[in-house]
């Protein structure tokens, strides 16, 4: 019988062979860039809420402004009927009492100043008013109506010929005077009288140029070739159809004719 001690086994599962260690060839992760600190900025919500806050305040106030204004006077005859004994209701009527007596008295002293100025303009003799839009006439003395009438105006036509001239056919506005008063008139009629009927213009002194009776009994001039007159064509009284004259009915225009001396007023409007 062998006596010889046994050699251990190699314990195969406590003990493994050597083996090579494996080397991460992987590249080492790459740093992330620093990220920096976002700014802060003011809420959105904070600037809308300052800038309404802003406009409700504006309109708010103005509401309120209005609100005064409009109910001023109200507020202030409550005060009057509640407090009616109150010093400062009695100073408040007072003051206003004196206020408009002061300015009764300065709208008084202003009209009897205005008064005077127009009574100096009104002439004391008779004169003539024209009124070019309406045709109509107003025989006056002083501020007393003598006569009502009616007339005709200027046309306000532009009439051109074929060699550039032109005329425009409009009653003069203003005030004038009576240079001269003519029974009987006769009409020197000028070269716009032949153009406008398309006829050839006769020479200066050509007996062609005269017509009478076309004017009424009478005539009253007041400058630049411009008359009071009567007329053939009473159908287109009240009308502007003239070449610049006041045309009147025969009634109308004896009426003015008696009653305005040379050198009275006439005044077109």
């Amino acid at each position: 019988m062998d006596n010889t001690t046994p050699k251990p086994m190699p314990d195969r599962e406590n003990k493994l062979p050597d083996q090579p260690e494996k080397k991460n060839n992987a590249a080492p992760p790459a740093s992330a860039p620093a990220l920096s600190a976002p700014e802060k900025k003011a809420p959105p919500r904070a600037k809308n809420f300052t800038l309404r806050a802003a406009l409700w305040g504006v309109f708010l106030g103005l509401v309120l402004a209005l609100t005064t204004l409009f109910t001023a006077p109200t507020l202030r005859e409550w005060a009057f009927a509640l407090l009616p004994d109150a010093k400062f209701v009695r100073d408040i009527h007072a003051a206003d009492i004196k206020n408009l007596q002061q300015q009764l008295k300065k709208a008084e002293k202003d009209f009897n100043t205005l008064r005077t100025r127009l009574d100096r303009l009104i002439p004391r003799d008779h004169y003539l008013i024209i009124n070019s839009s309406e045709n109509q006439i107003l025989v006056m003395k002083g501020a007393t109506l003598v006569h009502k009438g009616t007339c005709s105006t200027g046309s306000n036509v532009m009439l051109k010929a074929l060699d550039d001239r032109q005329w425009f056919f409009a009653t003069p506005r203003g005030m004038f005077r009576v240079y001269g008063k003519i029974k009987n008139p006769s009409w020197r009629m000028p070269d716009w009288a032949f153009i406008e009927e398309g006829l050839p213009v006769p020479a200066a002194n050509s007996p062609e140029r005269i017509q009478y009776g076309v004017l009424g009994d009478y005539a009253l001039s007041f400058g630049n070739g411009y008359f009071v007159h009567g007329t053939l064509y009473k159908r287109t009284l009240g009308m502007p159809v003239t070449h610049g004259c006041i045309r009147l009915d025969d009634d109308d225009l004896l009426v003015v004719y008696k009653n305005l001396d040379v050198g009275g007023k006439i005044f077109v409007y």
